[in-house]
């Protein structure tokens, strides 16, 4: 079964695999922000999109098993997070969309398959919706398209806990503004809250392969969210992910990586 860390002990003490060598870090100055990016390999490329209040090097359990698997993946820390820089104006996952689309230009990706993480997720879909051209496929795992799709946090877990110490403890090392933690938390909150806000429409237009992923036990996103969506995204599949949560990435990476490699086998083809 591979690594177990359902409540994340392992992760808040020693976070995830170091990423492999070789990797090509670029900085990309766009929309008011400096973007940092990861770029490794030569073959069909795999742009994974972490989630809020994280940064690009959370996907250390992905990246070598995508490298071995023949892609090359990028990472990206959005803006504000990771070794990313932020301006002052709000974030929302339009921006963010346009910042990944920069990144893509400057790297010389015309296409590539997508794979998102909460609020990841949320961008790679809107840029599925500005730029389809751009998208081969959307790996959406455990977010929302209106906000009628999270659950209220009524208190925060042990794995949550330790999710945010982490996450504090990372951007104090990775962040050019190691001070800016309350201020990106507070922008990230009011952008999750408010957004994003798809109409049934908007989902309907959706033509491209979509996997909506879900954590059996996830703590933010409703089921039946999920299940409404893969009744009205066109390409979709739904798959719940059992004995895992919002985190099923470091919870259970091996059960999370083979989900993710059957998606991109299909849409690579």
């Amino acid at each position: 079964m591979g690594l177990v860390d359902d409540q994340l002990e392992h992760f808040e003490s020693a976070g995830v695999p170091v990423m492999p060598d070789g990797a090509v870090t670029r900085s990309t100055s766009a929309n008011g922000a400096l973007l940092v990016s990861d770029d490794w390999g030569d073959g069909p490329a795999v742009v994974l999109l972490h989630g809020g209040l994280g940064h690009g090097r959370n996907w250390g359990y992905q990246v070598p098993v995508l490298l071995e698997a023949g892609y090359r993946v990028i990472t990206i820390d959005t803006r504000g997070h990771g070794r990313s820089t932020m301006d002052d104006r709000p974030l929302t996952y339009h921006l963010l969309a346009l910042d990944v689309l920069a990144v893509l230009d400057e790297l010389e990706v015309e296409q590539a398959s997508f794979v998102g993480w909460s609020d990841g997720a949320c961008t790679a879909m809107v840029l599925a919706q500005m730029r389809p051209e751009r998208v081969l496929g959307v790996f959406f795992f455990a977010c929302n398209m209106d906000p009628s799709g999270t659950m209220e946090l009524t208190e925060f877990g042990l794995a949550l806990q330790r999710c945010f110490a982490r996450h504090q403890a990372d951007f104090a090392a990775l962040s050019p503004n190691p001070a800016g933690w309350e201020a990106l938390n507070e922008a990230t909150g009011l952008m999750q809250k408010t957004e994003p806000n798809f109409s049934v429409a908007e989902l309907n237009a959706i033509s491209l392969p979509v996997a909506l992923v879900l954590g059996e036990n996830d703590e933010f996103i409703k089921r039946e969210h999920m299940e409404y969506l893969a009744r009205e995204i066109p390409r979709s599949e739904l798959t719940i992910v059992p004995d895992v949560s919002h985190f099923a990435p470091w919870q259970r990476p091996e059960l999370f990586n083979r989900t993710l490699l059957a998606f991109l086998a299909r849409v690579q083809i």
